[in-house]
């Protein structure tokens, strides 16, 4: 008995699935109800905080699949003490993110929402733009996701590094990976500081008042992990005293973001709707996702995307 998370959008793929087990569909409001005699849970809602809540009726549960890179929504005590086994869907969004981290990297550097706004009033003002070659980029998190943007960085000319749970020289995407918990002395020399950690408890806030005066005035500051990462009110403080040059920002602490929340109207900042990954079909990959790992759950085979749920993410993820 498979229980599936999903409001009235349900996933694609799922033919095969239904064939072979009883499938409840469900909204936030059944999900308790829904989880009684479940053998499995797939949140395919994946940015649903119900899961928690509804958690004391999972009384069958042996695996639970969430339809994102990020398990931090799922990731509370009961289920990370428990035997039940975690997977992700790492690899859907790595190198849709990376292509969105390069478009607003290209933003920036070639003023291009500065020419927007200028055609759109039929204005002929000529300006010079910057060169990305060469500059340095900070990449926080090195998972499958952070690589991707390494190596589409990297295609582009820019120097890369990045910053993780442990320094290591030799890396072969980042070349020097920093300590996390050194961030501070290495935001410094970085042109742009790309924000992909996975939400821990380590990594809650890491992105505050202090370091975002360890950066230079002229560093823009990307976020396509989680909005938690960062402490949003230093961010907007370091933006308005023009700490930092500018920010790309997909990802909020309280999403959707607030319309009075002064991001929206600062000229240095470009906003999305959580939606860096999303590109056209991606919803058909997390069905195909999922429906494979179910069925080697039903085959008795190692599924793939197995969480370490004290660490919070898939290790080992070169």
């Amino acid at each position: 008995m498979l229980t599936v998370l999903c409001g009235d959008l349900k996933p694609p793929g799922m033919r095969d699935v239904e064939a072979a087990a009883e499938v409840r569909y469900t909204d936030e409001a059944g999900l308790a109800e829904a989880l009684r005699g479940a053998d499995a849970l797939f949140v395919y809602d994946f940015l649903s905080t119900a899961v928690p809540g509804a958690w004391h009726a999972a009384d069958r549960v042996r695996w639970l699949h969430i339809a994102s890179a990020g398990v931090d929504p799922v990731l509370f005590p009961a289920l990370r003490e428990s035997d039940v086994v975690l997977t992700n869907s790492r690899g859907v969004f790595d190198d849709a993110i990376a292509e969105y981290v390069l478009g607003v990297v290209l933003t920036f550097a070639k003023d291009l929402a500065r020419s927007v706004d200028l055609q759109r009033e039929s204005r002929w003002q000529h300006r010079e733009s910057e060169r990305i070659a060469g500059k340095e980029v900070l990449v926080v998190g090195t998972g499958p996701i952070g690589r991707a943007i390494a190596r589409l960085l990297r295609a582009a000319g820019m120097r890369v590094s990045g910053a993780g749970r442990r320094a290591r020289t030799g890396d072969p995407d980042f070349g020097t990976v920093h300590a996390s918990g050194d961030l501070t002395r290495h935001l410094p020399w970085a042109d742009y500081v790309v924000a992909v950690a996975p939400l821990t408890e380590q990594t809650k806030g890491l992105f505050d008042a202090k370091a975002f005066a360890a950066m230079k005035p002229s560093a823009r500051f990307v976020n396509v992990g989680r909005g938690e990462l960062v402490v949003t009110a230093d961010l907007i403080t370091a933006l308005k005293t023009e700490r930092i040059a500018g920010a790309a920002l997909d990802v909020f602490e309280t999403e959707p973001l607030p319309p009075e929340n002064p991001l929206w109207s600062m000229e240095n900042v470009l906003v999305s709707p959580h939606m860096s990954g999303d590109y056209i079909g991606w919803r058909d990959t997390l069905g195909e996702v999922f429906a494979e790992n179910f069925r080697r759950w039903l085959a008795g085979e190692p599924l793939h995307n197995v969480v370490d749920k004290k660490l919070g993410y898939v290790p080992g993820a070169v």
